[in-house]
């Protein structure tokens, strides 16, 4: 198992992208440079439409997913937009892994997974030794969940795993 790697895992609505974010932006306020990628929803009316991909050092995003986008590749009504997912969260990554003390990556999942880049991407940063914090879809707990610590988020634990991890980044002698 590798040390300095977090996945966290749970059912849809649990909060893992929350707790994710609240790492990062306790890890910046304690003086840590953090990059990576966050996917958060597009609402329109109250319904969800689709997905961004947001780059955390830049702030730059593109539509990730949506229900209007033609697409080959397709995740239930979402259509995904590879060379937009591609655009930004390939440098974010490269960035990231180059520059930052720690990886954030909202999710390891089906959307993303489709693009070839960045499963081996993925594939680079969990067996290197960057520090990373990773949401993981619970189709892929078998495939990366081994590579670090594994939480299971749920709405009794979110508050307190934020914490936790926070501590033991700051614990680790990687970062």
């Amino acid at each position: 198992m590798k040390e300095g790697k977090f996945f966290l895992t749970g059912p849809p609505g649990s909060g893992k992208s929350t707790v994710l974010l609240r790492c990062v932006e306790r890890l910046r306020g304690l003086g840590f440079t953090v990059g990576g990628i966050a996917t958060p929803e597009l609402r329109l009316g109250g319904r969800r439409v689709g997905f961004d991909v947001i780059d955390l050092a830049s702030g730059q995003k593109a539509l990730m997913a949506g229900v209007e986008v033609s697409s080959r590749f397709r995740v239930g009504k979402y259509g995904v937009d590879l060379i937009g997912f591609e655009s930004i969260a390939l440098p974010a990554l490269e960035y990231a892994e180059k520059s930052c003390d720690i990886v954030c990556v909202d999710e390891i999942g089906h959307m993303e997974l489709f693009s070839n880049s960045f499963k081996r991407k993925m594939d680079q940063l969990i067996s290197g030794s960057k520090t990373m914090i990773a949401v993981l879809h619970r189709r892929y707990v078998g495939t990366y969940g081994r590579w670090g610590s594994l939480y299971n988020v749920s709405s009794e634990n979110r508050e307190q795993l934020v914490d936790l991890i926070v501590r033991r980044l700051i614990s680790s002698k990687e970062i």
